[in-house]
């Protein structure tokens, strides 16, 4: 049977499973109203007797109704996603595991209590420990529904012919099952150095590297909920952040790390770690490595300094028949003595109104020394400091920055020319001015960790009740930030960080600020990295992570997702950009070839889609077509009668963590051109297929020789 049937016919197995659990939890909650009920009914009754009963009856009423209520309190609040596991054991004993215990009339167990120690092995079962469970099963549901299932194969030789597994386990049980010793050492192998990371200690930083197809991502989320599991005292009550590159890869693992009865980990992508924006377009290459690069701290640090642009650049403000004035360069010079004396302009509005008293206390000693008078300075700086009108200037002169706001002044190039003076060259002034110029997409990925920084670099707002919002605000209010947790929360006691290659050093900053206190995972290939400066992004790296004595790298080196006669042409791309020993091992042979086709430039349509309806035909599963990212609205429109929700097309970049089982792979040489990398991000547009791989070029020089 073909994986999406067998995925559709184990999905309904389970369904049929949660449906009883609902109906059995439907049952306890009639019980427990009608034990409330009888409850009141004992009350009503206590009225009728005698005294010295009557307290007794009393009691027995307030036990009823409070055991009651507290059972029906239970029931509610574990409602949503009841079931969200299943352990399958040597035995065939077969353990569901769930937000409460939940048994069936006749007292069999038809949901575990992950907090039972039956259930403990659904959190600390590994390969190498497998604690005799032989399949371990995520069940991801929506309400009383069941939406997916992801299994994991702990004792891959003692998988019955007729237990069915679906998800990446699939491919370790085909492994397992291969004829052999040397496929079944290879098993071995795996299970051995994925264990030894899933089970590292906590504290420090754990670096888990490898390349394609070595599971990094599933070892990094199974050890997040080992490690949960294991030291939930240390670890839960503050939570686990997760980042991913985008939304796509962050839905595509969430059925990985199911919930464990709180809300204690949170899955993110790049774009959606600031509370209050979602953002999911890309900068190009260029211009994504100028947004993300330290300089733009200097620059941001600038931009704020500045002058907003609809302040007054005039003072006027009468005293004692005397006009004060206070012109555009004083106005300037006041404003540079504020922002020397440090601290986050939002909460300097006091010092700057000082500081314009002190310069308008100075006129009027100019003036009264011109005359011949003395001037009380302590009765003027009282008396204008009292004055409505000197405090509505205050308020636009020295107004509340919002990080949005900021950012959108440097669409004025000249603004941004004088904040990036010495620090950006002019054509990376243009093309950022450009960019900020055009905001009718919303903001990119790169602009969030600029917008992270300027809300740390301008401070929080005074509290005070807000009648409307600001038109180039973001709040939390808007966007439906999180409610559990306190808005830009920086307490999580660990963070995973997969795809960690790829992050700017903006982007490091603005993480390591959710995980002053936290413990890390850090997730990635430099071989796959497209990030053009390393070293920068290294050391913005080791600055988020703090001063921490404990660091600990393991290196996962066997690729068993790609066949082999996949990777063998992707590491022959990339050859050339990475040290052999930066390469996995494919151990997997289909005997399918890369189909590599040189088409005509003006017969690509017709031909990616030809190539696509045949990877289609040929596959069960999902087929990814790739290319480069700006190409992919004209890809998409190919595609636009297209109704088989197998098909997928992708950008190279968020291609990245994702897998299909067939790729059509849209001009190679236009995935090198399009990165400040080359031949990294085409190398991991190579790497993306399991099964079948179709290559469209209509130039071939991206193919060595």
């Amino acid at each position: 049977m073909s994986e999406p049937r067998v995925r559709r016919a184990e999905i309904a197995i389970e369904q049929s499973h949660v449906d009883r659990v609902y109906t059995r939890l439907a049952e306890l909650r009639e019980q427990a109203e009608a034990m409330r009920n009888k409850g009141y009914e004992i009350g009503h009754g206590a009225q009728r007797e005698a005294v010295f009963e009557q307290a007794s009856m009393l009691f027995e009423r307030d036990m009823m109704v409070f055991h009651a209520n507290q059972t029906l309190q239970t029931l509610d609040a574990e409602y949503e996603g009841l079931v969200f596991g299943r352990l399958d054991h040597l035995a065939s004993e077969t353990i569901y595991v769930g937000r409460l215990g939940i048994r069936d009339a006749d007292f069999d167990n038809l949901v575990t209590d992950w907090r039972a120690p039956a259930a403990a092995a659904f959190y600390q079962a590994t390969a190498e420990e497998p604690m005799d469970v032989v399949r371990r099963r995520v069940i991801r549901c929506s309400g009383q529904n069941v939406l997916d299932v992801d299994d994991d194969v702990l004792i891959a030789d003692a998988v019955p012919d007729d237990m069915q597994i679906v998800g990446e386990g699939a491919l370790m049980a085909a492994l397992g099952r291969s004829r052999g010793e040397k496929m079944r050492d290879i098993v071995a192998t795996i299970q051995r150095e994925q264990d030894e990371v899933i089970r590292a200690p906590w504290r420090g930083v754990t670096e888990i590297t490898g390349g394609p197809g070595t599971g990094k991502t599933a070892v990094a989320l199974h050890r997040a909920a080992y490690l949960l599991y294991r030291h939930r005292r240390q670890l839960g009550g503050a939570g686990v952040l997760v980042v991913g590159p985008s939304g796509v890869f962050t839905s595509y693992i969430s059925r990985v790390l199911p919930s464990m009865g709180e809300t204690n980990v949170e899955l993110r992508a790049l774009g959606e770690v600031l509370d209050g924006l979602e953002a999911v377009r890309q900068d190009p290459a260029p211009l994504a490595a100028v947004k993300g690069s330290l300089r733009m701290r200097k620059v941001l640090l600038r931009a704020l300094r500045d002058t907003p642009p609809d302040a007054p650049r005039e003072m006027r403000i009468v005293y004692r028949g005397e006009v004060l004035k206070l012109d555009a360069k004083e106005l300037e010079k006041v404003r540079r003595k504020v922002h020397t004396a440090g601290g986050p302009p939002n909460r300097s509005r006091v010092r700057a109104a000082e500081m314009l008293l002190d310069a308008l206390a100075a006129k009027a000693e100019e003036h009264a020394k011109a005359d011949g008078r003395q001037l009380d300075k302590a009765e003027l700086i009282h008396d204008l400091g009292e004055r409505i009108e000197f405090h509505r200037f205050l308020v636009v002169w020295w107004p509340i920055l919002y990080p949005a706001q900021v950012l959108k002044w440097l669409a004025d190039e000249k603004r941004l020319a004088s904040a990036a003076k010495g620090v950006l060259n002019r054509e990376e002034i243009t093309m950022l001015a450009t960019s900020m110029a055009d905001r009718s997409r919303g903001w990119t990925v790169a602009d969030v960790a600029m917008l992270d920084e300027l809300r740390v670099l301008i401070g929080p707002e005074p509290k005070r009740k807000r009648r409307h919002h600001d038109p180039v605000e973001f709040t939390p209010e808007r966007s439906g930030a999180t409610t559990h947790r306190p808005e830009h929360y920086d307490e999580y006691s660990h963070v995973v960080v997969d795809e960690s290659q790829d992050l700017s050093p903006m982007q490091w900053r603005m993480i390591g600020r959710r995980g002053k206190y936290a413990s890390w995972t850090v997730v990635g290939d430099p071989v796959q990295s497209s990030w053009p400066d390393p070293e920068e992004a290294a050391q913005a790296r080791d600055q988020a992570f703090g001063v921490r004595t404990t660091r600990r790298r393991f290196t996962l080196r066997t690729n068993y997702r790609n066949s082999a006669e996949i990777f063998d042409l992707a590491a022959k791309v990339v050859r050339g950009h990475a040290q052999e020993d930066e390469l996995p091992i494919a151990v997997r042979t289909t005997g399918l070839l890369p189909d590599v086709r040189a088409v005509e430039a003006a017969n690509l349509e017709t031909a990616t889609q030809s190539a696509t309806k045949e990877l289609l035909d040929s596959v069960e599963g999902t087929v990814g077509v790739i290319t480069a990212m700006d190409r992919v609205p004209e890809v998409e429109g190919w595609f636009a009668g297209q109704t088989d929700e197998r098909l997928k097309v992708v950008g190279s970049l968020d291609s990245k963590g994702l897998e299909y089982d067939a790729v059509v792979l849209v001009e190679p040489t236009e995935l090198i051109t399009e990165s400040t990398t080359g031949r990294r991000v085409l190398y991991v547009a190579l790497t993306r297929a399991t099964q079948q791989l179709t290559v469209l070029a209509s130039n071939p020089d991206w193919l060595p020789a």
